[in-house]
């Protein structure tokens, strides 16, 4: 049997123009799969109950908070976006492949499964340990094809900070989740379908 070489690994940046639909989708669900293991872990490790963490609220408060938030920051987004050049908003292109030709139905799974991993990792994690501000500085760390902008960094901070600040008002992960989910959603459909127009 032939030994397996570690030497022989090359790592290489590739940019998002050099994956085909099927390994950016692969790249994904690997990503959010990782996020969700990693948060999963942790809040085991804080001695948090899933259960109560993903318990549904008996109020819909969550949900009110959850679409306002996702309102502002839409509106916030549109109108920054037509009063800023493109490229002062650019992300390299990653939004557009991910969401430019893909089928509704595929969005809606896509903004979900994000909300619900990020959201696990972000709020029901690492927020529970450092709370909302440097949880938001992490966060906007981890998208870090916008850190070559200052604009989009600040717009994925604030919306972190947002979202942060109504896990702790409602005191249920699903407000947050509702609202990434929702933000992603109009954003991914606003692209999916400018694109087509």
């Amino acid at each position: 049997m032939k030994k397996f070489n570690f030497r022989n690994i090359r790592v290489r940046k590739v940019t998002v123009d050099e994956l085909d639909d099927r390994m950016l989708l692969i790249n994904l669900y690997m990503t959010q799969s990782l996020i969700f293991i990693i948060g999963f872990v942790w809040v085991l490790f804080q001695r948090q109950n899933v259960n109560k963490l993903f318990s549904f609220p008996k109020t819909l408060d969550f949900l009110y908070f959850g679409a306002g938030l996702a309102l502002i920051v839409i509106i916030l987004d549109l109108l920054i976006s037509k009063f800023v050049p493109d490229e002062a908003m650019d992300d390299g292109g990653v939004n557009d492949r991910m969401f430019g030709n893909r089928p509704v139905w595929h969005i809606i799974v896509i903004s979900f499964i994000v909300a619900v991993c990020e959201e696990l990792l972000f709020r029901g994690a690492i927020q529970y340990a450092i709370g909302p501000y440097w949880t938001s500085i992490v966060f906007a760390v981890i998208h870090i094809r916008y850190l070559k902008h200052w604009i989009p960094t600040a717009i994925v901070f604030l919306s972190s900070y947002g979202l942060g600040l109504i896990y702790e008002h409602t005191g249920s992960i699903w407000a947050p989740i509702v609202a990434h989910f929702l933000i992603d959603l109009v954003m991914g459909l606003i692209i999916r379908f400018r694109r087509k127009s």
